[in-house]
């Protein structure tokens, strides 16, 4: 949203009269200086590995109209011509949410919180696709849903935009609870609750599903609730939600729900959507059961918006597969499911059953270690080798660090299965051993980057 240097100094609390051409207006935001247009206001966070206020006069070379920095680090910049251009605040970071929330808030329409420990991203571009046959609808980014990239998310909002759709992760308990303070969600989406962060949650899966339930805790009286009710976990968080609830799956519980779910290896899958008296028959082009789980988040989040359910299911037989999230390839005959954004067990198995959907010659699983599993990784690690050799997988591929439990528990149950050490030498593998006909799996953690496999791979075209 475009704000004038005022209003921006007003809502972060910045010292008065630190910024030059106060009528000014901000065209754009920025934590990164490489990424930096002319007009965009510049926040100097001290990150992990990096300090914004290192780069903040690059950023202003580069044409940031001016820059938030903390007044602990203002010494830094003596240079009249450089202290004109900078608002000073206690904490930047603190002053990027400040200013997110103070934009979504007097912006004033819906916003929509997606959660999940799988499938987040994925539900967000369905619920998008669904919305946006009616509504002017905003969207995160790619997978910009922590306490960077989701404000950050916020400041694009325009005026004319109707549905804002923000998609929300968490590694600790209190992460969403914030993230939801600062985008004030009006209806809320949890897909499920999975392992992800397992090391930071000592009582395991019950306290991921309980930092899952921040984003229903938090939505107002006359809020929805929109729950994945074949997710043991998700099925429980309105038991206490005083607002409305939506149940989604393939159970009873469900409405709006799936029936006759039938795959169509790479065509994606068929299957019949019921919802109070409607009915649809459905071709979803996106692969797995999960997905069609994902597409009924997205159907009752059209259905609650009043669109009917033919046009929602129109609607999603146009959806094509996000970045990395199972796109289909065809390399040398053979075909390729690049699923490896990210990886954790429920979301490996999940795809192991869906490469087994497709005709193929000899199907290969070339699976990353999944990392942040906690005390039970080597386990969890060991239990997806072991699911992978008993469904039937051919050969599998166990890539980087865990990942040799997951070789040690295909081999224990039958599989051939090999260990190696970087997705590198797991494409070089691929180009010297892939057949026509087969059908391969990548799926890894996002820390493996996996992608490096299938780039070596197609190097040889």
């Amino acid at each position: 949203m475009d704000l004038t240097l005022e209003q921006i100094r007003y809502w972060i609390g910045a010292e008065p009269a630190t910024a030059r051409s106060i009528g000014a207006a901000a065209l754009g935001y920025s934590i990164d200086s490489r990424t930096i247009q002319p007009g965009d206001l510049f926040f100097a966070i001290h990150g992990e590995r990096f300090d914004g206020h290192d780069f903040v006069e690059s950023a202003l070379k580069a044409g940031a109209v001016a820059a938030v920095v903390a007044k602990a680090q203002s010494h830094r910049y003596p240079a009249a011509t450089i202290r004109q251009q900078l608002f000073v605040v206690d904490d930047p970071l603190s002053a990027l949410q400040r200013l997110a929330s103070s934009v979504r808030r007097h912006w004033g329409k819906r916003v929509i919180g997606i959660t999940g420990s799988a499938g987040k991203t994925t539900t967000k571009e369905v619920v998008a696709q669904v919305l946006e046959s009616r509504f002017r609808v905003h969207k995160s980014a790619g997978n910009l849903n922590n306490h960077y990239g989701l404000p950050l998310q916020l400041l694009k909002l325009q005026p004319e935009h109707e549905i804002a759709i923000l998609e929300m992760g968490m590694s600790h308990a209190g992460e969403i609870a914030a993230l939801c303070r600062i985008a004030a969600p009006d209806w809320g989406i949890v897909t499920n609750v999975g392992t992800a962060h397992g090391e930071n949650f000592p009582d395991g899966q019950a306290g991921i599903a309980r930092a899952k339930y921040e984003l229903i805790a938090s939505l107002p009286r006359h809020g929805l609730a929109i729950l994945n009710c074949d997710d043991a976990y998700v099925q429980q968080f309105g038991r206490d939600f005083v607002g409305k609830t939506i149940y989604y799956g393939a159970g009873a519980c469900a409405d709006p729900r799936a029936e006759s779910i039938t795959p169509m290896g790479v065509d994606g899958t068929k299957f019949t959507v019921l919802a109070g008296e409607q009915r649809a028959e459905m071709q979803l082009p996106l692969l797995g059961e999960h997905n069609v789980r994902n597409a009924l988040a997205g159907i009752a989040a059209g259905l609650a918006s009043g669109i009917p359910l033919a046009a929602c299911a129109a609607a999603l037989k146009e959806m094509s597969a996000p970045d990395k999230r199972g796109q289909v390839l065809h390399i040398d005959g053979a075909i390729v499911l690049n699923d490896c954004y990210n990886s954790n067990p429920a979301a490996l198995r999940a795809m192991v059953d869906t490469l087994l959907t497709i005709p193929a010659q000899r199907r290969i699983v070339v699976a990353g270690e999944m990392l942040e599993l906690g005390s039970s990784s080597a386990q969890l690690h060991r239990e997806c080798g072991e699911y992978m050799a008993k469904r039937g997988i051919d050969v599998v591929l166990g890539v980087r660090g865990e990942a040799t439990s997951i070789v040690f528990g295909a081999k224990a149950a039958g599989a051939e299965a090999t260990f190696i050490a970087t997705p590198e030498d797991a494409g070089v593998w691929l180009r010297e051993h892939l057949q026509p006909k087969d059908a391969v799996l990548l799926k890894a953690s996002r820390g493996v980057r996996l992608e490096r496999a299938l780039e070596v791979l197609q190097e040889k075209i």
